[in-house]
């Protein structure tokens, strides 16, 4: 067993989160990260994972004060989008498991 897998909390799953250019350049990693999230696997979850992981995130995906979703970013789980979502719903399976990312992106404007 490695230490990876003896400090996971029981029944947490690895969930791999997919960041905009920006937010990977501030938390120094390329690709995808990945975070353990104990089941019920939700947006809040995995967020907190995150913020958890890599603190220097924190107050860029989310308020510090109020929790809420940064208006210019976008959540996306099994190319259905997540954003107006309850945070508390769980997310499908794939995202779950693994399989499928969870896809966090700045929104795009323009004229």
């Amino acid at each position: 067993m490695t230490m990876g897998e003896s400090s996971k909390a029981e029944g947490a799953g690895t969930v791999r989160v997919a960041l905009p250019y920006h937010l990977r350049n501030l938390a120094h990693v390329t690709g995808d990260v990945e975070v353990e999230a104990a089941p019920p696997v939700t947006v809040r979850s995995v967020l907190d994972a995150l913020e958890a992981r890599y603190p220097m995130l924190r107050g860029t995906i989310r308020d510090y004060s109020t929790g809420q979703r940064r208006v210019f970013l976008r959540f996306f789980a099994c190319e259905e989008d997540w954003s107006l979502e309850s945070v508390d719903k769980p997310l499908p399976e794939a995202i779950a498991k693994g399989k499928e990312p969870l896809l966090i992106l700045g929104a795009i404007a323009g004229g």
